[in-house]
Order: structure tokens, then sequence, then C-alpha cells
């Protein structure tokens, strides 16, 4: 499933991509390139940088060196906004909205997957009976599977996920493979990190190494 079908088209690539702070270099440099129906597993150890690639690509933070090209084209984050999606440790949720609410508000910014409905992607990703309450009423994994709805609804090509496995149960990671098998299916992309890797999908032969 992690591996693209044959004359795939490259998605993304990074050409000798490097991250610095306060002159000090964070990973670099990077090549890589991630196919239509590919999924990825980002690996290095400990502030190593992982996170910090997958902020560059969600448009959080500058690229210092190098060269990042998607579709073949220059990437530029202000026209690719609704390409991308991006979740982090922080899951982006208001804590005063119920879930219901906290997807409109993404929709209403970059739109719906054709034929996905919030109502229904509530009752897929397990949150059937809490879709009215408050975020901050609900547990670690319940509000893990509130952002994870995203991936359902938003139509983004490129899922940029930070440790998704966090906080979730056995039911929780057989549905982030779930998800991730199925946006491959459908020609998406995916780039991951996860300090669980025995988890990814037996193991992802695509893996993107981070290096100082």
């Amino acid at each position: 499933m992690t591996a693209p079908p044959a004359a795939a088209p490259i998605l993304l690539e990074a050409r000798a991509l490097s991250f610095y702070r306060q002159d000090e270099p964070v990973f670099g440099p990077l090549d890589f390139r991630l196919h239509a129906g590919e999924v990825a597993l980002v690996e290095g150890d400990n502030g190593s940088g992982k996170t910090t690639l997958l902020r560059i690509l969600a448009g959080l933070l500058h690229i210092d060196e190098g060269e990042l090209r998607w579709r073949d084209q220059p990437w530029r984050r202000e026209e690719h906004l609704g390409d991308t999606l991006f979740l982090g440790h922080h899951l982006g949720l208001k804590a005063d909205l119920s879930a219901r609410e906290n997807l409109s508000v993404a929709t209403g910014l970059y739109g719906v997957r054709d034929g996905r409905k919030v109502a229904d992607v509530l009752l897929d990703i397990g949150l059937a009976g809490y879709e009215d309450e408050p975020v901050r009423r609900l547990s670690a994994g319940q509000k893990k599977r509130a952002a994870l709805a995203r991936l359902l609804l938003l139509p983004a090509t490129l899922w940029l996920l930070d440790e998704p496995y966090a906080n979730l149960d056995r039911t929780g990671i057989e549905l982030v493979n779930r998800l991730l098998a199925e946006h491959a299916a459908r020609g998406g992309a995916a780039l991951v990190t996860s300090h669980g890797a025995v988890s990814f999908l037996g193991g992802a032969p695509k893996r993107v190494r981070m290096h100082a």
C-alpha cells in the first residue's frame, strides 16, 4: 500500500533541503521524492528535525537552503493551502467548540472532499454520540479522533502526520492505517513520523532519513 503504482507522478521533491536554528544545522542537506500513492516514514533520532520538516512543508517555517518542488513546479505554500494537511502534536482544535463545529470551520476554509459530509465522517471516525460535546470535555483519544476526522473530510493531497498514533488504542491505530491506505489508493501521499513505527503498516518501504 505504501509503494506507488508504476509510473506514478512525483508530487513532492526535496533537493538539498537544509534548516538551521541559530546558525546551527538542524538537518540537511536532504533529498527525497514522494510519489502519488506513496506513504513515507520520516525517521531520525530525537532532535533530528522530523517535526521541523513537516512544519516547513506545512508553511509554518521557512527553508534556509535547498529547493522544494510540488508537481514539478517550485513550492509556494500560499498557492497550495488546500493541497496539504498538517496534523501535529497540537491538534488545532478550538476547545470550546464541538467536534462538529471544528470540522465546519475547517471545511469553510479548505473545502470538502467529494461525497463527504461532516455527520458521516464523525460516525466513521468513532465519535457517534460526542459530535456536539465541547472538545475540552473529550478524552485525549477522542480529541485525536476529532482531529483525524479532517483527513476524511478535507480534499488535501499531501498529509503531514506528526505522531498520528499518539493517544490512540489499538482500534485507533487500525483507523489511522486504514485512512492512510485509502488515501494512498486514491492517489494521495503522506509523510508520517512515529516513535511506534512497528504500528505503521508493518513498516513502510519508503523512508526519509533525517540527518544533520
